[in-house]
């Protein structure tokens, strides 16, 4: 009897240890699961470290022009006339970065540099975070409604008429993928010529605050040293709205982010 007594003591011992494995087993898988689904989330464009200003120019003011002509004539005239447009402004320049692996105090543990960039330049005037998982084309009732919200009221040179066309890359967004010729597009000038090849502009919403017109996002795709505007060389153009009212004489900021790929 005490033999058997014993046995069964030995048993329930080994079962416990057995659960005691299963249980640990268990953990360690759940915590790998967790430890490996966040490793594999996507990174979302974030605000670039620095940003350097080395030029903000515009264009001057022409002279008038001379007329002078005998009492008694009628005279007639064709005047032409480029007028800057104080309704829309561009951002042009260079971008330059590593891929990195930091912790959440930004210390890291090894980094890449980078040959060449590619990725997308974004410009919102919304000040609150960007829902990047949210991410879509900008559709036209609310391209009309920024054109609401900053008095662009000349059908001319408004936003809608603006980013009239919609041929472009694809491009990824964080994780999301916005299809070949989906969005609202642009194509800003090179050598001083209108063109269709480079500098890839589109409006993008993350469909949220629509209140406030939503968070219109206009996303650059990067080039690498392309020929530019005025033929120096840059890694992104993009024009973005300027507050249209009559009389308005402050600015209107835009908040700045970089996704590197």
């Amino acid at each position: 009897m005490l033999d058997n007594k014993k046995r069964m003591v030995r048993e329930n011992k080994k079962k416990n240890r057995r659960g005691d494995v299963s249980f640990f087993a268990v953990v360690l898988l759940g915590s790998l699961f967790i430890f490996f689904f966040l490793g594999l989330a996507s990174a979302v464009p974030g605000g670039p470290d620095s940003v350097t200003v080395t030029a903000n120019e515009t264009k001057s003011v022409s002279s008038p022009y001379t007329l002078n002509t005998s009492g008694g004539y009628i005279t007639t005239i064709n005047i032409t006339s480029t007028t800057q447009n104080p309704r829309w402004k561009a951002f042009v320049g260079q971008v330059s970065g590593t891929f990195t692996l930091d912790d959440s105090s930004g210390s890291t543990i090894y980094d890449w540099s980078m040959t060449t960039v590619a990725g997308e330049v974004y410009a919102t005037r919304n000040s609150s975070s960007i829902s990047w998982t949210n991410i879509k084309c900008a559709n036209t009732s609310l391209l009309e409604n920024e054109n609401t919200l900053m008095s662009h009221t000349n059908p001319d040179d408004n936003i809608t008429a603006t980013f009239s066309d919609t041929t472009h890359s694809e491009f990824f967004v964080a994780s999301v993928n916005i299809s070949v010729n989906s969005c609202p597009t642009l194509n800003t000038y090179v050598g001083n010529s209108s063109q269709d090849t480079n500098f890839e502009e589109v409006v993008l919403s993350d469909s949220t605050n629509f209140s406030a017109g939503g968070n219109l996002i206009y996303a650059t795709i990067l080039e690498q040293d392309a020929t530019g505007f005025d033929n120096s060389t840059y890694d992104f153009q993009m024009i973005v709205p300027e507050n249209g009212a009559e009389g308005f004489s402050g600015a209107t900021a835009y908040y700045l982010y970089v996704e590197l790929s």
